[in-house]
């Protein structure tokens, strides 16, 4: 019996090394997603208004008319697709963190106002959060970006539109949990301020639940501002997207596949990494702060 333990023990730690390392994995391809949206067009000169038609379908690995080579090939009207996977990455991170960052703070104020106040007030805001919840989230986004000028901005706000119910329930479970806790009874009865109350006896115990969330949101957000351009709304021609870059080379499937096939796949990895990375957040600090 302690032979057999004993030559398990390796095995086990061999296991958890393997699987820590796996873990890594995410944090290290979203890094360097981000490092490319930051330093990539620094370093990578690029026109989208530029149409060099002489240069047009050229496959991966091509040399183009100024002399220069096409490492990903180009898109129809000449331009570079490694050029727009890195300004797209850009376009597809700000639109990220500035959603999240707008959802969140909303959610955040509306969640615990909410759950700490309860009574009629939380009664009102849990209506309005299940009633907005109802809306499928990209078909409001569509009428929202549809009816107004393209722009970041507008993509901002129609992808917020529904992204902050989520932080807005996820903070007012939080708050419903801790109003009753002996150091929020404790504050109350010292006359300490309700706003103060909510700043510092509330607020830091959603910050794990919240930033795991941010995480999910976060490719949620990506997916859907992708989705926007695709279909030809919110953001303007002027600005690369992955999603333009995919819509252009629909018709290009059988004889340019390079032209949607690269960003979609650049999509998907960066996707499916913010979802493995959320996931693992959540199982982390999804339960929010443990109590002092």
């Amino acid at each position: 019996m302690t032979a057999a333990v004993t030559l398990d023990a390796p095995l086990a730690t061999a296991r958890r090394r393997r699987t820590g390392w796996l873990g890594k994995v995410p944090y290290v391809v979203v890094g360097l997603y981000l490092l490319v949206a930051l330093i990539g067009p620094l370093l990578i000169d690029y026109d989208p208004v530029h149409t060099p038609l002489e240069d047009r379908l050229l496959s991966p690995g091509s040399t183009t008319a100024d002399g220069g080579t096409a490492w990903l090939g180009t898109d129809d009207l000449g331009r570079d697709i490694l050029a727009q996977i890195v300004y797209g990455a850009r376009t597809s991170v700000l639109i990220g963190i500035a959603t999240v960052g707008v959802a969140s703070i909303v959610g955040l104020l509306l969640g615990a106002v909410a759950g700490y106040a309860r009574g009629w007030l939380d009664a009102v805001l849990a209506r309005i959060f299940d009633v907005l919840l109802a809306f499928p989230a990209i078909l409001l986004a569509i009428v929202i970006a549809g009816a107004f000028q393209r722009s970041i901005l507008l993509v901002v706000v129609a992808l917020s539109a529904t992204a902050w119910i989520s932080f807005a329930r996820v903070t007012r479970s939080v708050a419903l949990s801790l109003r009753e806790r002996a150091w929020v009874d404790a504050s109350r009865v010292l006359g300490v301020p309700q706003r103060s109350i909510l700043w510092r006896h509330i607020l830091p115990f959603t910050a794990g639940p919240v930033v795991a969330l941010a995480t999910l949101e976060f490719a949620l957000v990506v997916l859907g501002e992708a989705g926007l351009s695709f279909l030809g709304i919110g953001l303007p021609s002027s600005t690369v997207s992955w999603g333009q870059t995919i819509a252009n080379g629909k018709t290009y499937l059988e004889t340019a596949w390079w032209i949607s096939t690269l960003p979609g796949i650049a999509l998907s990895l960066l996707i499916i990494n913010v979802g493995i990375l959320g996931d693992q957040l959540t199982a982390r600090y999804g339960r929010g702060r443990r109590d002092p």
